[in-house]
């Protein structure tokens, strides 16, 4: 067991945000992969629950645990971190490829129009005309625009259909229905 890691439970909202890469320093800190490109539930989360890595042929540790973080901030890339007890390179070591949960509800709130994709996942889409065209099950970042990747069965099969997560063809994002309302065809 890495020193500094206590058992915990996972939060009931708890959402995998990123990984450790590696220590960064010898004084403890360490290099993480955020999955988000604005990672700032990372820097406002002064506590964050770790997994072992899934591939890992024998865990450092059982479980979750939690890690108490002094600070966190963006280092090109990635983001580096220290926690409280996390005092050498070698305990830093001993994080290498933990996967980092928050509770989604320490994310700090979107600006008015900006969703986290967390949020998106499992809306279901209706085109104007009121028929369902399935369930956000991802989204895609192509660099210029986000695209939802929507899951429906075709034929007994299932399928996925593409749609730009931009106004001309989102009309309304309505999260306590549960729905995304856009100006779309099934046969797009």
């Amino acid at each position: 067991m890495v020193p500094g890691l206590e058992p915990a439970e996972l939060p009931a909202d708890a959402v995998e945000v990123g990984r450790i890469l590696d220590a960064w320093g010898i004084q403890g800190w360490f290099k993480v992969q955020p999955y988000s490109a604005s990672p700032e539930a990372l820097f406002s989360c002064k506590r964050w629950w770790l997994l072992p890595p899934e591939r890992a042929p024998k865990p450092a540790w059982p479980g979750a645990v939690a890690l108490n973080i002094r600070q966190a901030r963006a280092h090109t890339d990635a983001v580096v971190a220290s926690a409280a007890d996390i005092t050498d390179r070698d305990a830093a070591l001993g994080l290498k490829g933990a996967r980092i949960f928050i509770p989604r509800s320490a994310f700090p709130a979107p600006a008015e129009g900006e969703y986290y994709w967390v949020d998106l996942i499992g809306l279901t889409v209706v085109n104007r005309e009121g028929l369902v065209l399935g369930q956000v099950s991802d989204l895609l970042a192509t660099g210029t625009q986000q695209v939802l990747v929507v899951g429906h069965q075709e034929a007994g099969k299932a399928r996925e259909r593409l749609i730009p997560f931009v106004d001309a063809y989102v009309d309304e994002v309505d999260l306590p229905a549960r729905q995304i309302k856009v100006d779309w065809q099934p046969d797009y």
